[in-house]
């Protein structure tokens, strides 16, 4: 099913919603269209035919609850910042890894997880980097921007760039 951006009144971006649920939104006139592509799929009644859209805005604003500034750390997070690579060796990371480890006080924040191969994070252990004689294939940071949220859909629309701002990723 194809995804479509939905907008705030505001222009700011919401979340993604079916395709389903931007024709259901634009039929009730509760959305109106901002962006739409020439080979869009089509929804078709008896009466009326209707592309998909790719951007699609609420026509009435919509109060969004705080947003924290930084993401929450989670193992699925982490492997998409770092692409699945492994901050030790740039192998196939399928862990996380504690770079000060908990047990030395370190703490499950976004400056000190790093995806991490199997075999290394085994090695490491609860050891420090430079007792072990290792460093780090780069500095581990917050994601920024929306767009690292929908990196695991694959192709991202270019339309919905303008829109979703400046994403950074620590690789």
């Amino acid at each position: 099913m194809e995804r479509v951006l939905l907008l705030n009144a505001s222009c700011e971006p919401l979340q993604l919603v079916t395709a389903r649920r931007a024709i259901t939104l634009l039929i009730g006139e509760r959305a109106e269209v901002v962006a739409a592509r020439n080979d869009a799929l089509a929804f078709r009644s008896p009466s009326t035919e209707t592309r998909v859209p790719s951007i699609v805005r609420l026509r009435n604003y919509v109060k969004v609850p705080f947003r924290s500034t930084q993401p929450p750390v989670s193992r699925r997070a982490v492997l998409l910042r770092d692409q699945y690579r492994c901050g030790y060796c740039d192998g196939h990371a399928d862990t996380i890894d504690h770079v000060m480890p908990r047990s030395r006080g370190g703490r499950h924040e976004w400056t000190n997880v790093i995806a991490a191969c199997k075999r290394h994070n085994l090695q490491k252990g609860d050891r420090l980097l430079h007792e072990i004689g290792w460093e780090l294939l780069f500095e581990p940071t917050a994601p920024s921007g929306l767009l690292w949220r929908w990196r695991h859909l694959g192709e991202i629309d270019p339309l919905w760039e303008p829109y979703l701002g400046e994403t950074q990723f620590a690789a």
